[in-house]
């Protein structure tokens, strides 16, 4: 459709695409001439497009479009040729200007209700910057911006969704990105066909390469500085708009383990609460496995002292041990939804029945063992000390714990040898899922489950593939070998 000499013909031209009672026509005159102002009402700032616009061309006595263009003070304005695009950007909020040419001109005079930028919920900090994305791109553009000024910094506007029209931003330094990565991501998101992104998730599972994998392959951060961060190692990160979890790839296991914190600390401290992290996550994976097998096919491992503690708790007990850990598990994960989906105020109440009373009291009703209860306890506490795998792990946990039940010792053996040999054999757009172990490279080493001193981190992760290698000591946007 294309606009014509004539203000009626071209307000028809929208009215009859757009149906809905929140687009708003509003026509006035100045002087000979009239204009029509077409906006949707939930989203643009009715008085500043009043004052910069109307006023203004009333004031100024404007006959035409391309004095408006050129007299007026108005934001962001540029020319439309077409109708369709003319719509699109309307939808998006923009204003419309229409007179009685073959072209209109559109202004941005959003007025959208955001919350405010705080430190996300996911990632609370005790030192380091606190603040966190939410869900406008803008607004998030703004936080990234304030950290990396320079013109490498690239951003590529992407709309994707056949009924939303969801704004993606991909996001990377041009000096230090590999370009064979960029662009692999482009066309990913080039190919998109779908109806509506409600959130960066559905970006993640749809540009990824295995899309049945367990394991998460495209990092996420609600953090400008760990956003920042991640870029300037080489990186392209992704940002949606309406979604305040930014992406990050090409992601490798070990980014899990790291936080933003452990930055800012003393070395030895993050070395330690690393090593805490992997310890922890082992024992929650592997624990109730190791206890269900020990039990039922391998008692000669089990401490004599130990053994004669389970056996005296254990009596009386008329499941098996295996569907004890089972049924036990089944409990942690109805109450961890339950506290999760309920009201804030009734989730103190839920974790107190559930812990305390509901625990206590299948013990003393002989239904589970006092190590039981110990063992899915501890279990529970150590997943969550690495949040972002908490989704994979718990299942993991489940399957280690049936595979344990039916196979013992052997089983599990078998099964996490399996699982170490897929690992080994993932990759993310090109990058080694378990890099930098699984292939060893040395360089990535000052930085993995090991931190080295920062004054010691002077080159950029090697697996990356960045021709700007070093980081430190060498001039800006010089590619050194």
């Amino acid at each position: 459709m294309k606009f014509e000499n004539n203000l009626q013909k071209n307000i028809q031209l929208f009215k009859n695409v757009l149906k809905s009672d929140d687009i708003i026509y509003y026509q006035f005159s100045a002087k000979q001439s009239q204009f029509c102002v077409i906006y949707v009402d939930s989203v643009t700032d009715k008085n500043e497009a009043g004052k910069l616009v109307i006023k203004a061309i009333q004031e100024q006595n404007i006959t035409n479009l391309e004095d408006c263009q050129k007299k007026l003070q108005i934001p962001a304005v540029e020319k439309s040729l077409s109708v369709t695009d003319t719509i699109t950007a309307l939808l998006q909020g923009k204003t419309i200007l229409l007179g009685a040419e073959k072209f209109c001109l559109t202004c941005d005079f959003y007025s959208y209700q955001m919350r405010a930028v705080a430190e996300p919920p996911t990632s609370t900090i005790v030192r380091g910057p606190r603040e966190g994305f939410n869900e406008s791109i803008k607004t998030n553009l703004s936080l990234v911006r304030r950290r990396i000024k320079t013109p490498d910094f690239i951003v590529k506007n992407f709309q994707v969704g056949k009924y939303s029209k969801t704004q993606i931003s991909l996001c990377y330094l041009s000096s230090i990105a590999p370009e064979s990565l960029v662009n692999d991501v482009i066309a990913k998101l080039s190919s998109i066909n779908i109806d509506s992104v409600p959130d960066s998730s559905y970006i993640s599972k749809l540009i990824i390469k295995r899309k049945t994998s367990l394991f998460k392959q495209i990092g996420n951060t609600e953090k400008p500085d760990i956003f920042s961060q991640k870029l300037l190692e080489g990186r392209v990160g992704i940002l949606v708009d309406g979604s305040p979890i930014a992406l990050t790839l090409p992601y490798m296991f070990v980014e899990d383990f790291q936080s933003s914190e452990d930055y800012f600390i003393n070395n030895y401290r993050a070395n330690m609460v690393r090593a805490i992290r992997v310890i922890s996550l082992i024992i929650a994976v592997l624990l109730p496995a190791i206890f269900v097998s020990a039990q039922l096919f391998h008692l000669q491992v089990i401490p004599l002292n130990f053994l004669l503690t389970i056996v005296s708790s254990i009596k009386g007990i008329p499941l098996s041990p295996s569907f004890e850990m089972f049924f036990t598990l089944l409990i942690f994960e109805i109450l961890n939804e339950a506290s999760v989906r309920m009201p804030k105020y009734v989730g103190m109440a839920l974790s107190i029945v559930g812990a305390l009373v509901l625990g206590d009291t299948a013990v003393k009703a002989g239904i589970v063992s006092t190590p039981t209860i110990m063992i899915m306890a501890l279990s529970g506490i150590c997943l969550y000390t690495a949040p972002e795998v908490v989704d994979s792990m718990s299942v993991l946990r489940l399957v280690f714990l049936i595979i344990a039940g039916t196979l013992g010792g052997y089983g599990v053996i078998m099964l996490a040898t399996y699982i170490i040999i897929y690992l080994c054999s993932l990759d993310n757009f090109g990058v080694p899922f378990l890099a930098p172990y699984a292939p060893f490279i040395s360089n990535d080493l000052k930085d993995s489950l090991y931190m080295d001193f920062v004054p010691n981190m002077k080159k950029r992760p090697k697996v990356l593939g960045s021709d700007n290698k070093t980081r430190m000591g060498a001039k800006n946007n010089e590619k050194t070998n």
